[in-house]
């Protein structure tokens, strides 16, 4: 009997030690819930310019892409849009877009923000947060930058400085 009893602690002991180690595992090095990485293809999505138009993340395939997610409320959004406008301007002749697509104000604010910081790069907006939750979005600013074959070059969160966006994008470019 005492034999038994310290057979089946062993049993149980392997087999907690097992099932712990598989979940750890599966913890650190599983994939997060299907959200977009470098490599992968970003989310599609369908939403309104301040014009009423309708764009699809599609619509720009074969296009090196910026999509930058932002807010007026957000001061990194607002320290790294003049630097965006740069960038659109220097290679609006090239196969480029950015998209900047901001995070659930009104018409009015979107357009008052616009027109202050002489924006000339596509605005859409995400009224409902779809598209934010489909990204995976937990800062802002979120930028991601999509080569011309749909997959994700790189993503960064955060503020960028004109010569980390500069250096990204000319990577972009050359993708």
């Amino acid at each position: 009997m005492k034999s038994n009893r310290r057979l089946i602690q062993l049993v149980i002991f392997l087999g907690v030690l097992v099932l712990g180690g598989y979940a750890i595992g599966n913890a650190l090095f599983a994939s997060k819930d299907g959200l977009p990485r470098k490599g992968s293809e970003p989310p599609d999505f369908a939403l309104l310019d301040m014009n009423g138009k309708t764009h699809r993340l599609a619509d720009y395939k074969g296009k090196a892409l910026v999509i930058n997610f932002w807010g007026t409320y957000c001061p990194g959004c607002v320290y790294e849009t003049p630097d965006l406008v740069k960038q659109y301007e220097k290679h609006k002749d090239k196969p480029f877009e950015v998209v900047g697509i901001n995070l659930g104000e009104d018409k009015l604010t979107i357009n008052n923000f616009v027109k202050q910081f002489d924006v000339s790069y596509t605005i859409l907006q995400n009224e409902n947060n779809d598209v934010q939750r489909k990204y995976g979005l937990k800062s802002y600013p979120t930028t991601f930058f999509v080569k011309p074959d749909g997959t994700i070059l790189d993503i960064f969160v955060g503020p960028m400085a004109e010569a980390d966006m500069d250096k990204r994008i000319e990577k972009l470019l050359a993708s």
